[in-house]
C-alpha cells in the first residue's frame, strides 16, 4: 500500500501532487492544517508498504518515522526544515535542504526534472519564495498575468491551510487536494475550478480585517503583532505574515495570536533579505521551523514580554553590509 503524507499547506500539497501526476499510483493521503506537524504517527502500514513524506519537520516526527523503517516500510522523504541528525537506514531515501531560498515543492520539481513545474511554482509562492518562483517562472516563458496568477493560487492554499480546525477553513487540505491533483497544469485548473477564486474572496475579508490592527510593537528592525483569537485571525496568520515580510522586507516581523486557552501561537518571519535565523529563535521558545519562516505552538502568556524582549533584542539587523544596503 502506498501513503503519502504532507503538510496540507501549498508546498505540502504541490509537491505530492507532482509525485502522483509523475506515478499516478493508489494512495493514502494523510494531511492536515498548517500545525498539524507530527503526521506520521498516524500512518498505520505494514512491510513491504511504501510513504511518501512531504513538507513535515524529520525532527518532530523521528520516533514514528523510525518505528516505520524498524517495520520494514520504505520511505522517502522530502523537506526543508531543519533537523539535528539524519538518521540512516537503507529503506530511507531523504531530499532535503534548509537554504533559506528552496522549499519541498522546488525539490520535488529538481528531482522529477522539471515535468511538472508548474504545480512547483505554485508551492514557492505560497511559501513566500515569490523571487524564487519568478525567475523560474521567466525562464519557462510565463507572461506577467501567468505568473500572478499562479502567485495568487500559491497563496490562496497556502490561506487555506490556516485554522485551529478544520471547521475554520474553507476547504479540507485533503480534498482540495483531490481537486488539484487531477490537473497537470494549475492554469488549467485555475480556468476550470472555482475554488481559488472564492478562497481569494474570503482571504481578502479576513485580510481587512487583521489591517486593521496596529502593532503591537515596531522599531528600525522589526514589527511585532498581537492578534485577538478569532475565526479571522485564525484563517489569516499565515498570509498576513507573508505580507508583512514582502512589504518590509529588510524587518523581522512576529505575529502572536491568542488561543481560546490565553496563551499564543506565534508566527516568525526572518527579513527576506537575509532569511536566517527564524527556527534558531523559535527553538528558544519551544518551536521549530526553518531558517526563513517558523513558529511556536504554544507560548504562555506571562512569557510575552520575555519573547518581546529577546526578539527585539535578536540580531534581525545585523546582517553584512552588503546586504542591508545591497
Amino acid at each position: 500500500m502506498n501513503f503519502d503524507v504532507c503538510n496540507g499547506d501549498a508546498d505540502g500539497l504541490c509537491a505530492v501532487v507532482q509525485w502522483r501526476l509523475n506515478d499516478p499510483q493508489e494512495a493514502r493521503l494523510i494531511t492536515g492544517l498548517k500545525r498539524d506537524i507530527e503526521l506520521l504517527e498516524r500512518v498505520q502500514a505494514v512491510r513491504g508498504d511504501t510513504l511518501l513524506v512531504c513538507d513535515i519537520s524529520m525532527q518532530r516526527n523521528l520516533q514514528p518515522l523510525l518505528r516505520l523503517l524498524s517495520l520494514g516500510v520504505s520511505v522517502r522523504y522530502f523537506d526543508h526544515h531543519q533537523v539535528d541528525e539524519l538518521p540512516v537506514h537503507p529503506l530511507l531515501a531523504s531530499h532535503l535542504d534548509f537554504a533559506g531560498n528552496t522549499c519541498t515543492s522546488l525539490l520535488m520539481n529538481q528531482h522529477l526534472g522539471g515535468k511538472f513545474q508548474g504545480w512547483a511554482l505554485v508551492g514557492a509562492y505560497g511559501d513566500n519564495l515569490a523571487g524564487v518562483a519568478d525567475d523560474l517562472a521567466v525562464a519557462m516563458g510565463l507572461s506577467l498575468d501567468e505568473r500572478q496568477r499562479l502567485k495568487s493560487l500559491g497563496e490562496a492554499i497556502n490561506y487555506n491551510a490556516y485554522g485551529d480546525t478544520t471547521r475554520d477553513v474553507f476547504i479540507r487540505p485533503e480534498h482540495l487536494y483531490e481537486k488539484l491533483v487531477s490537473y497537470a497544469d494549475p492554469l488549467h485548473f485555475l480556468a476550470s475550478e472555482p475554488v481559488a477564486q472564492e478562497l481569494q474572496v474570503l482571504k481578502t475579508k479576513d485580510l481587512n480585517h487583521a489591517q486593521a490592527v496596529a502593532p503591537y510593537f515596531e522599531d528600525a528592525h522589526v514589527r511585532i503583532f498581537v492578534w485577538p483569537d478569532a475565526p479571522w485571525s485564525r484563517r489569516v496568520s499565515g498570509s498576513y505574515s507573508n505580507a508583512m515580510a514582502a512589504a518590509q522586507p529588510r524587518h523581522a516581523h512576529a505575529l502572536l495570536r491568542r488561543t481560546p486557552a490565553g496563551d499564543f501561537l506565534v508566527s516568525v518571519r526572518a527579513p527576506l533579505f537575509f532569511p536566517v535565523g527564524a527556527a534558531d529563535f523559535c527553538r528558544r521558545f519551544g518551536g521549530d521551523g526553518r531558517s526563513g519562516a517558523a513558529g511556536i505552538d504554544h507560548l504562555p502568556s506571562d512569557q510575552l514580554l520575555n519573547f518581546v524582549a529577546a526578539f527585539t533584542s535578536c540580531a534581525w539587523g545585523s546582517l553584512p553590509a552588503e546586504v542591508r544596503h545591497g
